[in-house]
């Protein structure tokens, strides 16, 4: 009997249609105005998506680290082509998917990624927090990378200054050059420009 109940159930960390989310981490829309919930901060790790009116689509992810598996989705945003990029956390990756969910790339060397933003603008790019501990003055900066993966510079550092930053969970960054940082560990929101 455990073995049919585990089967209907999917894989581990995966979800199925009808469960509950389980510490959901961030939203992000399509163009045509499709919902994707990141699940993955407690012991799902998939990547739900509704349609505009909140009607379930499908679900995509489980617990791992090969491709399309998560180990802790902290932040998920899509592009103007429809892409969704996804930071994973546990895994030290960003992965890209395009809007069905399947697999495109991944991103590395962005330490451990926490919120993410896609600017707006004629060359977008990826904005991604290097994610500090609670305690710890270690990382804590910020990842400018192309949409096709290269790692273009980094900024800041941990720290409760103007332009360091503590346990980074969210940016929005609707231009190239001119973002918010929401910080959990410094209470507050930053401006940041970057020059051009």
């Amino acid at each position: 009997m455990k073995a049919v109940v585990a089967a209907a159930r999917g894989a581990p960390g995966a979800g199925v249609r009808g469960d509950s989310f389980n510490r959901p981490s961030d939203v992000t829309w399509d163009r045509a105005g499709n919902i994707y919930v990141a699940d993955g901060f407690g012991s799902n790790n998939r990547i739900a998506k509704f349609t505009k009116d909140g009607n379930f689509v499908k679900s995509w992810g489980q617990t791992g680290s090969a491709q399309g598996q998560f180990n802790q989705i902290r932040g998920i945003a899509a592009d103007a082509s429809g892409n969704l990029y996804v930071a994973d956390a546990g895994n030290k990756r960003i992965q890209v998917f395009d809007g069905e969910g399947a697999f495109k790339s991944q991103i590395s060397g962005v330490g451990t990624p926490q919120a993410i933003c896609i600017s707006g603008g004629a060359t977008p790019h990826l904005f991604s927090s290097n994610s500090n501990g609670a305690e710890s003055m270690e990382n804590g900066e910020i990842y400018k990378v192309k949409l096709t993966g290269e790692v273009v510079g980094k900024f800041g550092k941990a720290g409760k200054m103007p332009k360091e930053f503590g346990i980074v969970n969210a940016i929005d960054c609707r231009t190239e050059n001119d973002l918010w940082v929401g910080e959990i560990w410094n209470w507050r929101a930053q401006k940041v420009t970057l020059k051009k």
